[in-house]
């Protein structure tokens, strides 16, 4: 029998942290991930990186599976090259990777944003493997292990199941083929509740639209360019927005992470049909936000909390049980966490920090702030109290402009108080922070002036 732990690693898209029961949504109906907060560590200040790419999920991904920080993940940071925004950095050892090369038997399913070449160095087995950002969720086009690691499109068939069943059965089919004699590395990708929000038949009704309450920073527009105004994100709506459609958005939204969470619970439930809950790491997080509504916007561009926070848990041996832990993280943490969970070294290219001291308790912080970015028109710097928005014109599009927010007496970001000559000093402590890490990070937009 083996002796290291496996690990079952879920990760949504477009999954927002508040959009949970147990992260204090009253509304959204997420039973098992309420069960996986109570049974292991949560992490209730986590935000992602960001990236150049208009597709988060890309950049996000891509520090999840390479535990190198944003501008270090892809192969460039070419703002108009997206095969080498989406391509991994070779030079890496990529999460999958590294498991597979300490003998786990490594396995996928799911959406893979990111190139062809990193899944096949990953992963030793697949099933239902989406090469994409998003497709319909009734028609998905997969494809199954390829031998040669090419991973070619003429290899595609679309999948008989709605994405979130395709994906967890494929998980549940591998978790049930295990005797415990080799330690795996499980790794699946939900599409949900990414657009077209399209919940199955037996969640499309359970949240009513005009029961759903409306966020205390709902806007019927955003107001100022924040130059990603017409992102095809954003068109999914009529402008200005509307309270009945935002709350149609809510309902279909809801009932996609409510169908989620169902699967997961199906997939946890097989863990334990098959003697593995004892010996396996759950990870749960997402690789952004959303934000529905929120400040008059429905996408993921930009880096208010509804839109870089997500959640982030742990369960299983080395993880305690029913921590909250309130330290700034981010999401690519969990790369070397999850090294020092299973006894891996860390990879020297890993510039990501272990969660494991805050889960112990040897220590209240690794991180003083987070920052993150969206192309070249938006950067974010946040010390958990106070937080800055840096905007940069482009062109005819964009805003050269700052918004603060007290975030302690302010998580809805409502006040802006960048012109506000009392929290005068917490701006320009805070502009000289992200100044820094621009300059230290190598951001290629990096400027100089204050």
């Amino acid at each position: 029998m083996s002796t290291r732990p496996n690990v079952l690693f879920l990760i949504a898209d477009d999954h927002r942290a508040s959009a949970i029961g147990a992260y204090g949504d009253p509304t959204v109906r997420t039973p098992t991930l309420d069960q996986l907060c109570a049974d292991g560590a949560s992490f209730r200040r986590n935000c992602h990186m960001g990236g150049l790419s208009g597709a988060v999920c890309v950049p996000t991904r891509a520090c999840i599976h390479t535990g190198a920080h944003v501008f270090r993940a892809s192969v460039g940071n070419d703002l108009n090259d997206r095969e080498t925004l989406n391509t991994l950095d070779p030079g890496h050892t990529y999460l999958g990777e590294l498991f597979r090369q300490n003998g786990y038997a490594t396995f996928a399913t799911g959406k893979w944003h990111n190139d062809a070449a990193s899944f096949a160095r990953s992963f030793g087995e697949a099933e239902n493997v989406f090469f994409g950002g998003m497709d319909s969720h009734f028609a998905v086009p997969v494809q199954d292990f390829d031998p040669t690691g090419a991973y070619d499109k003429s290899r595609q068939r679309i999948g008989d199941q709605f994405s979130t069943d395709l994906f967890g059965d494929a998980a549940i089919r591998f978790i049930e083929r295990q005797d415990g004699s080799r330690p795996f590395f499980l790794y699946c990708a939900f599409t949900a509740p990414h657009d077209p929000r399209t919940p199955p038949q037996d969640w499309a009704g359970v949240y009513r639209p005009d029961a759903m309450p409306l966020p205390a920073n709902f806007a019927g527009i955003h107001p100022f360019d924040n130059g990603e105004m017409w992102v095809r994100d954003e068109k999914l709506a009529e402008f200005p927005r509307t309270a009945e459609d935002t709350r149609r958005h809510i309902a279909e939204y809801y009932g996609m992470i409510s169908d989620m969470d169902e699967k997961i619970g199906e997939m946890l439930a097989a863990l334990a049909s098959n003697g593995l809950v004892e010996d396996t790491i759950v990870v749960y997080t997402a690789d952004h936000g959303l934000s529905v509504g929120q400040h008059g916007l429905l996408g993921k561009q930009n880096l208010y909390d509804h839109s870089v926070r997500v959640p982030l848990v742990l369960r299983g041996p080395g993880v305690p049980e029913g921590k909250q832990i309130e330290a700034l993280t981010h999401t690519y943490d969990v790369y070397p966490t999850l090294c020092e969970l299973a006894g891996l070294e860390i990879p020297a290219s890993a510039d990501a920090k272990s969660l494991l001291p805050l889960m112990e308790g040897t220590v209240t912080d690794t991180r003083q702030y987070l920052h993150s970015v969206y192309k070249h028109v938006q950067r974010m710097t946040q010390d958990g109290e106070w937080k800055l928005i840096s905007y940069r014109r482009d062109g005819d599009q964009g805003s050269d402009r700052t918004q603060l927010f007290h975030l302690t007496s302010d998580p809805w970001e409502l006040n802006d108080r960048s012109e506000d000559a009392g929290a005068e000093a917490e701006r320009k402590r805070l502009e000289n922070e992200l100044a820094q890490w621009q300059e230290e990070m190598g951001d290629p937009v990096f400027s100089t002036e204050a």
